[in-house]
């Protein structure tokens, strides 16, 4: 009887334990904490059940698996090259770098295998196709608006998957080696004629200041002839009033006051000289001094 209810106690013991482990698994299995970077894709016979936000959340035990733990950080894409021709024909290697994140993890998981090749593969067609679109002037000038452009156009291509492009950026645009070598000899080129223009530009100055001297110089010669003509007339106009109030005294006023004039500065001269003087000339000087004597 005592081995009976030993046994007894044993068994219900082992019961006990055993329930008691179930329910311990069962809540295991029905609390599933998710961390905050990622969200869980949850299946429940093998079809999609749920999606488990970060946090505390509670599934049924033995129905509900966890299948994809999926990270819903920011990812880059490795840097990407690929080939792409202008729409003049020039051959480019354009280095591209995306950004993206995870926004619908049943998306990504089930409508595609291997997203990162997929976006890959997607801007490397959209980078040729705008590229194709537009010169190698443009590409240059217009990078910022070629990301925007690319940018627009992954994301609408993507949005089927559950994904969300948050950058796309254009590292570097290569040129093949001959389309350098002419862009070189271009740029060669266009600096040699930018001086040759420069240096025309500065002889069409000088010449143009040159002649503006000139002008100067000739206004200011006409200015002075035009002044002193002025002052011949004016000198010219007071003789012919002086006559026309003095009669003839005046004028033989004039004369011999010239006369004398040119008299003393024979006179003056340097060194010694003797100037011969004709007699008639002595009498015209009488006649200079007397009036000049007079005159006073």
């Amino acid at each position: 009887m005592t081995e009976e209810l030993i046994l007894d106690l044993l068994t219900s013991n082992i019961i006990y334990i055993l329930a008691a482990i179930f329910l311990i698994l069962v809540i295991l299995k029905g609390v599933r904490i998710v961390s905050q970077s990622e969200k869980h894709v949850v299946e429940r016979f093998g079809r999609l059940h749920s999606v488990l936000n970060p946090g505390i959340n509670f599934v049924v035990p033995f129905l509900d698996v966890v299948r994809h733990q999926i990270s819903i950080l920011e990812r880059q894409l490795p840097t990407a090259s690929q080939d792409a021709i202008t729409k003049d024909n020039v051959l480019l290697q354009v280095e591209t770098s995306v950004f993206y994140r995870i926004t619908e993890p049943e998306k990504t998981v089930y409508r595609i295998r291997n997203a990162d090749s997929a976006i890959a593969t997607t801007v490397a067609g959209i980078v040729r196709a705008e590229i194709g679109k537009m010169d190698l002037d443009e590409v240059q000038a217009n990078r910022s608006q070629l990301i925007s452009t690319i940018k627009s156009a992954v994301e609408d291509a993507v949005d089927d998957w559950g994904i969300e492009v948050t950058r796309a950026e254009i590292l570097d645009v290569n040129l093949d080696k001959a389309t350098r070598e002419a862009m070189l000899q271009q740029l060669n080129a266009e600096r040699a004629r930018r001086a040759q223009v420069t240096e025309a530009e500065g002889q069409k100055r000088s010449v143009e200041l040159q002649a503006d001297a000139e002008l100067y110089a000739a206004e200011q010669a006409a200015k002075a002839r035009r002044v002193q003509a002025d002052a011949e007339a004016y000198a010219t106009e007071v003789v012919a009033k002086a006559i026309a109030e003095n009669g003839i005294e005046a004028a033989q006023y004039q004369v011999a006051l010239k006369q004398v004039e040119s008299l003393n500065a024979l006179g003056n001269g340097n060194g010694k000289q003797t100037i011969v003087v004709p007699a008639a000339a002595l009498e015209a000087f009488g006649d200079a001094f007397k009036l000049l004597k007079g005159g006073a």
